[in-house]
């Protein structure tokens, strides 16, 4: 007598069956876990680029947008505001960007103006130093929780940071940086990319 046992046939297709359903709902679970890694389109959006109208920007006049759940500030400066960065060079404590401790000021905006054109400021509208968000106070003089001096600029609530028309920091403040400049470039005269400029996305 064989001692090989013998397998029926019908037994042998169950066998196979049963592992090729295993194998194509391994398959399936492992191609559903790869795809929740990829980010979703949401989440691509959030960090996108985002494009601003600008045309009807009147002088004085500051738009917020959201870039990345940020505050985004786009501020159109006056002659008056824009003559008051000289007076505050040497009140702030960075007039010229070059701290990093908060972010690195891109290269175009390492100016007086801290921007590509000198009316138009960008800046994320957070304070580098516990994250709050700074208010605007542009209209200058004494005011509460300000200096007599006062040239406009922006104050944060929280600890009392003040910031002027360019986003810098005054001395002796909480805030160890000025107000960060994102990427961002203009596309004509109208239009304003935030997250992207000559060198790519942010």
């Amino acid at each position: 007598m064989s001692n090989e046992h013998q397998v029926d046939s019908g037994r042998r297709g169950l066998l196979v069956a049963t592992c090729a359903a295993g194998g194509v709902a391994g398959l399936a679970t492992a191609g559903a876990f790869v795809s929740t890694l990829q980010p979703s389109e949401r989440a691509k959006a959030a960090g996108a680029p985002v494009e601003v109208d600008i045309s009807t920007l009147t002088p004085g006049e500051m738009r917020t947008i959201e870039w990345r759940g940020k505050p985004v500030w786009i501020l159109k400066r006056t002659p008056e505001m824009l003559a008051s960065l000289k007076k505050a060079d040497g009140q702030v404590a960075d007039p010229d960007s070059k701290r990093k401790d908060f972010s690195e000021t891109p290269e175009y905006a390492l100016n007086e103006w801290r921007s590509i054109k000198k009316d138009i400021l960008v800046v994320v509208g957070i304070c580098p130093h516990l994250g709050c968000s700074p208010s605007s106070r542009f209209q200058a003089g004494a005011q509460p929780s300000l200096p007599d001096d006062w040239q406009g600029g922006f104050l944060c609530p929280c600890h009392g940071s003040t910031f002027d028309l360019a986003g810098r920091v005054f001395k002796n403040k909480p805030s160890p940086d000025n107000l960060q400049v994102p990427r961002y470039m203009f596309e004509g005269d109208a239009k304003l990319v935030i997250g992207k400029d000559e060198k790519g996305e942010a």
